[in-house]
């Protein structure tokens, strides 16, 4: 049974052309962003967005003629389908291309590492070099265990940014303990099992970034209100609002790095299977709420879910999610529980918060989800649809459902053979 996984990463680089080559590589974005707007402006009055081979023979000469190689002509269709099934699905109009950035085939560059220079075929079969402002931190994808994927380039006031992928297979480890997490709007708790159920560890990580970043947002609100009409065009209060925006992002993106990291070191001292709650129908259970609605704009519970996820593939660590429901009010070792506020509870005469209580059922539940194969523990029927690595067939429905009604058309098969023999007896 092979149970690798595939650890993606991006480095975003910044690059510098020589005399005259940057204008020939804009030059090629400018037409790779008007070819894909072209084929974008020639399906989007479609029913049903073609596949790649009927856009191939829709579009394949016309784009060569105009000087693209095979491979920028697949990367075209690509980006153009993505962009129409995109807008479609969020009912949206017809979209208009301004950025320029391309998707390059790993077979139309060519990247020295040891000089820091990357070539870029563009039109008619020219090369365009580029040297790449390096940072220390990049050297660990050279140690010879990450190879170079698809690089996208985009040039974005004035610069020149490279963004390049890296991936490597690894196996994951055989892990001794289950971590579940429950993330919330002020602080990150976790509670460790070990493959028998007994609690092992927990504790809380304090996550100050959206409080922060909602004091950034109701300030720029409130500009907005003092100008509500020249807002966008008085230089000054746009100038004002972008920045405290601007910063109100980077906190959040740092907070979240910082909680991720820490989760991750905590699930490699006790190599533990990290198991996080599924929660991609909580933008609509908010609806009726403005206050919590307003405060989960900002929330960037995915993005630590994301960033822990990214960090654990690298030291080997599967990540799995579980449904959420009951996670807070049911008992995770069947004491009795007790409501004393919506934030406190009486577990077993001890006083604890319910982001403890939750945590705890989160990682029984992964811990259910759990079979012993020779000697190694794999996951089975996952409950939830974000767990897209162990995931039998799409819209599989529910496990514990599809198992009952086996059970019963088993029950109700044998009753019938049993039937059939003795008639015939």
């Amino acid at each position: 049974m092979n149970l690798s996984m595939r650890v993606l990463a991006t480095a975003k680089i910044e690059a510098v052309a020589p005399e005259g080559g940057e204008s020939i590589l804009l030059q090629f974005l400018k037409a790779y962003r008007d070819a894909v707007q072209y084929i974008v402006d020639g399906i989007w009055l479609l029913n049903d967005v073609p596949s790649e081979e009927k856009l191939h023979k829709m579009f394949y000469n016309e784009l060569r003629r105009l000087g693209f190689r095979a491979h920028h002509v697949s990367e075209i269709y690509k980006r153009a389908k993505e962009v129409v099934e995109g807008a479609k699905k969020n009912r949206g109009s017809k979209p208009v291309l301004k950025k320029l950035t391309a998707m390059i085939h790993p077979l139309d560059y060519r990247v020295d590492f040891s000089a820091k220079v990357l070539r870029i075929a563009v039109l008619n079969n020219q090369w365009v070099g580029l040297r790449l402002k390096w940072y220390k931190y990049l050297d660990k994808y050279l140690d010879g265990s990450w190879r170079s994927g698809e690089i996208l380039v985009s040039c974005r006031n004035g610069k020149i940014l490279v963004y390049i992928t890296f991936h490597r297979d690894v196996e994951p480890i055989d892990f001794r303990a289950v971590m579940g997490i429950d993330i919330n709007f002020n602080n990150v708790t976790y509670t460790v099992l070990d493959l028998s159920g007994s609690l092992v560890t927990m504790g809380v990580i304090p996550f100050k970034g959206l409080e922060r970043a909602l004091h950034l947002k109701r300030l720029s609100e409130e500009l907005q209100k003092r100008y509500p009409n020249s807002w966008r065009f008085i230089k000054w209060v746009r100038g004002v609002r972008g920045r405290w925006l601007s910063k109100a992002r980077n906190i959040l993106v740092d907070s979240a790095h910082r909680a991720s990291k820490r989760l991750v070191d905590i699930a490699r001292e006790y190599r533990a299977l990290i198991v996080f709650e599924d929660l991609d129908r909580l933008k609509e259970n908010s609806k009726h709420c403005y206050k919590l609605s307003w405060e989960k704009s900002l929330w960037c519970y995915k993005r630590i879910q994301m960033f822990t996820e990214y960090k654990a593939m690298v030291y080997r660590i599967k990540t799995v999610y579980v449904n959420p429901f009951k996670t807070s009010r049911k008992s995770p070792n069947g004491k009795k529980l007790r409501f004393i506020n919506y934030r406190f509870v009486e577990l077993g005469g001890v006083v604890t918060s319910r982001d403890v209580v939750a945590s705890w059922n989160i990682a029984l539940k992964g811990l259910r989800k759990l079979k012993r194969v020779r000697g190694s523990w794999v996951m089975l029927s996952p409950d939830s649809p974000a767990d897209e690595g162990v995931r039998t067939r799409p819209n599989a429905g529910n496990p514990e459902a599809r198992t009952k009604y086996i059970h019963k058309y088993l029950q109700l098969f044998a009753s019938n053979r049993l039937g059939e023999t003795r008639s015939t007896i």
